[in-house]
């Protein structure tokens, strides 16, 4: 169930714009983002921001359990970052859904790497893709020496 697409498109430079988020997630994220200016990049690859909404089936969900819901902020083709309402378990793995920047869905097997409380009720996290997606990766061409 590996997502695949034919064709490469820099999430950066998508053609569809960022999705419209609830005010308190748009200010949780404004938060974390203006937060983030301050600390050295650790990333070997860095991400590029990209907001949509997605959701998260994990291995260990009871058969008949609505998916989580997560918004994404950031990504790039090994992993993404988030922002949940729900503190979700680290290490366990999952299926991610999400809209990808040609509006082609996604599934994605995927690791839970981290989830911490970011502000009241709301948790930041990441997750890492089992394999890498070329969809959420930069355009053919487009390598700097930034993503290297």
């Amino acid at each position: 169930m590996v997502a695949t697409t034919s064709n490469s498109t820099s999430i950066a430079k998508a053609a569809r714009p960022m999705a419209k988020f609830p005010p308190q997630v748009e200010m949780i994220l404004s938060a974390i983002e203006t937060g983030e200016y301050s600390r050295q990049e650790r990333r070997g690859v860095c991400r590029d921001p990209y907001r949509t909404e997605a959701s998260l089936r994990l291995f260990s969900d009871a058969p008949g359990t609505p998916p989580w819901q997560i918004y994404t902020r950031d990504a790039n083709e090994k992993g993404l970052g988030f922002i949940t309402a729900h503190r979700l378990p680290l290490g366990y793995g999952g299926v991610l859904e999400l809209e990808a920047p040609d509006g082609n869905v996604l599934s994605i097997p995927c690791t839970l790497l981290r989830c911490r409380e970011a502000a009241p009720g709301w948790f930041e996290g990441s997750l890492y893709f089992n394999r890498i997606q070329p969809a959420l990766g930069p355009a053919e061409g487009e390598e700097d020496s930034a993503r290297a």
